[in-house]
């Protein structure tokens, strides 16, 4: 048996890594926070070097964007500091590690969707540990890959498309950014996606590493997204409140979020052979498990 440590188990990713269609011959182990506590650097290296593992899938991270600008230290942590202690005991081990990142190492000021070399510029304290956290990896073990991903959704854990079926039940009219644009995208989508490029790289010495962007296909603004998960809602029954476009302006939070988080996903799909579906198509699926 084979042995594979996720790390952010009970988050929306880690959540769909362990439902994931695993082969027969691997054992997952998703340790609580009770167990592996992942401000705990010490922590960190013992569990991973008593563990026996194939392979370490990072999905956990400090992701209240708006509370890390005032819980730095937390926020740096858990993103930035237990990224780099995984990265040091995999190497010793000698295993890779998949490390899953963001959107927000970026700016959002290029036109353009972003590819893994652009350079990086977060607006503030989640993007830049999270930015950190990617330079420990690269660093600190060479058979890695980091992917990034955008504008997480799934039928569990605190997301924009469950916040909107809240407030569609609480509110006639809600009013939603339409000048922030990224790709919406499944967490089940993004975990198959680190299992297929785990499974890769513990079956192949000469699998590709590195920086990757992972996302669903199509781009939206939050108000696009908005009309679909309502539309689709509409078109299943319910009754559905009225939606305003409004500026960032009009919206303000301690933590700025980038205008552009389009991710290309060029090099991803050419290296693992890997095309990423619609994001409307995966959010037909997530609002029919909420619906159930």
């Amino acid at each position: 048996m084979r042995r594979i440590l996720i790390t952010g188990g009970t988050g929306q990713v880690g959540t769909e890594l362990l439902r994931c269609s695993w082969r027969s011959d691997i054992e997952l182990v998703a340790p609580t926070r009770q167990e592996l506590d992942l401000s705990d650097c010490d922590s960190i290296e013992a569990y991973i070097s008593a563990g026996d593992f194939c392979a370490a899938i990072n999905s956990g991270a400090y992701t209240a964007v708006d509370q890390a600008e005032g819980d730095v230290l937390t926020a740096w942590k858990v993103n930035a500091l237990a990224p780099a202690a995984m990265a040091a005991a995999t190497k010793k081990c000698r295993i890779p590690i998949v490390h899953v990142s963001t959107d927000y190492v970026f700016d959002g000021a290029k036109k353009e969707p972003y590819v893994e070399d652009d350079p990086v510029a977060p607006l503030g304290v989640y993007g830049a540990s999270k930015e950190a956290g990617e330079q420990a990896v690269r660093t600190g073990n060479s058979r890695h890959v980091i992917l990034r991903t955008a504008w997480i959704f799934s039928a569990h854990g605190t997301n924009f498309v469950k916040t909107m079926l809240r407030l569609g039940e609480e509110r006639p009219l809600i009013k939603v950014v339409n000048d922030q644009r990224g790709c919406p995208t499944a967490a089940s989508d993004i975990a198959s996606a680190l299992a297929t490029v785990t499974l890769r790289l513990t079956e192949d010495e000469g699998a590709p590493v590195g920086t990757y962007n992972f996302a669903n296909s199509g781009e939206a603004t939050w108000y696009d997204l908005a009309c679909e998960i309502f539309q689709q809602r509409r078109s299943a029954g319910y009754e559905v409140p009225a939606l305003e476009p409004i500026g960032t302006s009009q919206y303000p939070t301690p933590a700025r979020r980038p205008a552009n988080s389009r991710l290309s996903t060029d090099k991803f799909r050419r290296d693992f052979v890997v095309e990423p579906r619609a994001w409307s198509v995966a959010l037909r699926q997530v609002l029919a498990s909420l619906s159930d």
